[in-house]
């Protein structure tokens, strides 16, 4: 039977082979010590998920912008430091936005002209009228002021009947919605500019926008084809394009008239008819 030999005493090492955690152990407290010896400053940084308030919005007193093509109110807003939500309620925008090319916004709220109270007058005095002061009856309320005066002659776009009338508080009532077969001839409502002339803004179909002036803008909708190109000069009564359902349900024409941006009742300044 084989032994196996026994291990030489002497040629043991003098010292016990120190274990590598126990050596690491020691190089790490010398680490924490030096480290712990330095002033350092701790920058801490939001805790995932915290919110951020959104900078201030920028306003530039008497500043306007004019809208480019393919421009939205999210561009205009960064490019100008205001926030998206400060720049459509100083223009009167609702979501989601909308907004056309050679449209006006406003850089700067709107003021409110502040109420001047009237100083008290002295009270005379009192003397005892011989007979009773006849009191008038009161006068009927003043009826609201017409809405502003365009100083454009304006023409129906389309001969079709009325389908939709104007309701400012629904986003795809903006305008009036006119009837007719596809084809029918759409013309310029009055003397101007073709603007823009496409299918990029979401909800008009192939679209037409003149500008009449520095104020006055109209807007017409879901065509089967668009005979303008922009820039070219129109006059009232030209056909600028061809009745159809381009982003619609059915044929028809959407027509909006537009001052400084915001939509108003085509309606009060279309003839009577």
């Amino acid at each position: 039977m084989l032994r196996a030999p026994r291990p030489d005493m002497t040629t043991m090492p003098a010292h016990p082979i120190r274990r590598p955690h126990v050596a690491l152990r020691i190089v790490a407290i010398a680490v924490m010590a030096a480290v712990a010896g330095c002033s350092t400053t701790v920058v801490r940084s939001p805790a995932p998920g915290a919110r951020v308030p959104p900078p201030a919005s920028t306003p530039r007193p008497g500043a306007f912008v004019t809208v480019q093509r393919g421009e939205t109110l999210y561009r205009i807003a960064t490019r100008h430091g205001i926030q998206v939500r400060d720049l459509a309620a100083w223009n009167g925008l609702v979501e989601p936005y909308t907004i056309h090319p050679g449209q006006r916004l406003r850089l700067y709220p709107e003021s409110r002209a502040t109420a001047v109270r009237p100083t008290a007058r002295p009270r005379p005095q009192a003397r005892p009228p011989a007979t009773p002061p006849r009191v008038p009856a009161p006068r009927p309320a003043a009826p609201v002021a017409a809405p502003i005066d365009s100083g454009i002659a304006w023409r129906w776009p389309a001969d079709g009947a009325l389908l939709s009338r104007f309701a400012p508080s629904e986003p795809t009532r903006q305008g009036i919605d006119l009837a007719g077969r596809a084809g029918d001839p759409v013309r310029a409502a009055a003397d101007g500019v073709v603007v823009y002339s496409g299918a990029g803004l979401v909800g008009y179909g192939e679209l037409v926008i003149i500008k009449h002036d520095e104020q006055w803008l109209s807007a017409y909708g879901h065509n089967r084809s668009r005979r303008v190109n922009e820039g070219q000069v129109v006059k009232a009564g030209e056909q600028i394009a061809e009745l159809g359902r381009s982003g619609a349900p059915r044929d028809m024409l959407h027509f909006e008239i537009r001052y400084n941006g915001k939509p108003v009742d085509p309606l009060l300044h279309l003839p009577h008819r």
